[in-house]
């Protein structure tokens, strides 16, 4: 089954960009699809939690070879029909008494996310459409979890799973969100050195008629010639920008001899 292969992964479910007509909504969840028995059949597992914090598993396999089987689980289904069309696409339908009570469609997206679709009926005989869309994840985990399982019953194992992946969850994502603003502070650090050295570059070719002290306030301005001058005097103090081209800042010298510039 080598058109499988793209779908053999742990998937993470997107809750805000699903839409469910039918059954509780999910407010996590994971699916699995793995290849078994030498790669014959494929086992499809589920994992996920309702907005009322309801843990669900279920677990089913499925031989996508386009032949009608029995299904283990009579009181959702007599017999399975599952293939797959084409690489990104994996159909299943659940036959009841020769009547398609599920069908599921898993679509691979053009952005490498897993759309399933699932159409039924409930039991008032009204068709509903449920559309679950999930991103691999990037850990293998040793079960999967969604809403578009079959068989479908709330467990102690399942509660008890989802309560320690949550944990998980938080305390990678915290500290994540911590390494990343320590990045971007030494980003933000590293941006404000060069930017001092540049302006240093620039302090120490232009001409200077005095020795800077540390801690002093001086102005830097542009010349006719296009070189550059430190004055102590300030353009406020020269009318404008006295006998310069331009004014370009005032800066001050720091104690590692690198010059910073000062917000007007």
């Amino acid at each position: 089954m080598v058109q499988a292969y793209n779908f053999l992964a742990s998937w993470q479910l997107f809750p805000e960009k699903c839409i469910f007509e039918h059954g509780l909504a999910p407010k996590s969840g994971n699916y699995k699809i793995e290849s078994i028995n030498n790669g014959h059949t494929l086992l499809i597992s589920s994992n996920w939690v309702s907005i009322e914090n309801e843990a669900f598993y279920t677990q089913h396999e499925i031989v996508p070879d386009a032949t009608l089987r029995a299904f283990d689980n009579q009181i959702l289904a007599d017999t399975l029909f599952a293939e797959i069309p084409n690489a990104s696409t994996l159909v299943t339908r659940f036959i009841k008494e020769e009547i398609t009570v599920l069908d599921v469609t898993h679509e691979i997206l053009a952005n490498g996310y897993l759309k399933i679709t699932q159409k039924g009926t409930k039991t008032d005989s009204e068709a509903f459409t449920n559309i679950e869309i999930y991103h691999k994840q990037l850990s293998v985990m040793p079960y999967a979890a969604s809403a578009a399982g079959v068989a479908i019953r709330p467990t102690k194992e399942g509660v008890i799973k989802h309560k320690a992946l949550w944990a998980m969850e938080e305390q990678t994502n915290m500290q994540l969100d911590q390494i990343k603003q320590q990045i971007e502070l030494l980003a933000k650090q590293a941006q404000e050195i060069r930017k001092r050295k540049e302006l240093s570059l620039m302090i120490y070719e232009a001409k200077l008629g005095f020795k800077p002290q540390i801690g002093h306030t001086y102005h830097l301005y542009e010349k006719n010639d296009g070189n550059h001058m430190l004055s102590l005097v300030s353009p406020g103090e020269w009318g404008g920008n006295g006998p310069f081209k331009q004014f370009i800042s005032s800066v001050r010298l720091l104690a590692d001899h690198t010059w910073v510039e000062l917000s007007e």
